[in-house]
């Protein structure tokens, strides 16, 4: 009876470890899918913007303006890993912020789209229950960029955005992580100052839409599906 026992008990840890050890499995990235909501801050450099602003005959000599600070940025990005190494995604983003001129309005800009693109991540071990995936990756896609100046007018640029992005996801568990990212975006937009043939600003040429890219957000994982097209390669 107490070998009986004993052996009973002895299964019971055999089993209760094994399970143990299933749970605290990392769960593999091919064939995962992935949606992330994401928010953030962008900082455009516009020197050279500034600079032929200030540059022009009715500007020249006046105090200069502070450079903005910056402006929101939001993102909903959808992303299916073929592989453990390579996803490909689409990015729908918004950002925007605010030119303040010398002896002019305020520029107000906006640039939204969308951006499509491949990333190459890995999966570590360590740090949180489920890993760190870092990532890199390249992104383009159609982009508006929108810029209006109180008194003056709007303008807007349908053209394209180039990016490039880095970034990890911290899975605390199998469906739910915390994604921290940045892009670097090259776009271009006009502004209503150089609308209607206005001759004092000919020469005043296009400002920064893209910038730096900042984000932080939640990521939620649809486990890996079978039928799914790639996930067995």
């Amino acid at each position: 009876m107490c070998r009986l026992v004993f052996l009973c008990l002895l299964f019971a840890a055999s089993s209760a470890s094994a399970q143990y050890e299933e749970e605290e499995e990392l769960a593999p990235l091919n064939g995962v899918g992935r949606m992330s909501i994401q928010a953030g801050w962008r900082l455009s450099p516009n020197g050279t913007f500034y600079d032929k602003f200030y540059s022009l005959p009715d500007y020249q000599g006046v105090a200069r303006a502070p450079a903005s600070p910056g402006g929101p940025f939001l993102a909903g990005s959808f992303g299916y890993a073929m592989t453990d190494f390579i996803e490909l995604g689409i990015d729908l983003f918004a950002t925007g912020e605010q030119l303040r001129l010398t002896g002019a309005p305020t520029l107000t800009n906006v640039t939204y789209g969308a951006l499509l693109g491949v990333r190459f991540q890995t999966l570590l071990d360590f740090l949180t229950p489920q890993g760190v995936v870092p990532f890199v990756g390249l992104q383009t896609g159609p982009t508006l960029v929108y810029s209006q100046a109180e008194g003056v007018g709007q303008r807007e640029l349908f053209t394209q955005t180039w990016a490039g992005t880095v970034g990890a996801t911290f899975r605390l568990s199998s469906s739910w992580g915390l994604t921290t990212e940045y892009r670097l975006a090259f776009v271009r937009g006009l502004t209503p100052f150089t609308a209607n043939n206005n001759a004092g600003f000919q020469n005043l040429g296009s400002f920064n839409g893209g910038g730096s890219w900042f984000a932080l957000g939640v990521t939620y994982m649809f486990p890996p599906d079978p039928s799914r097209p790639f996930s067995s390669l």
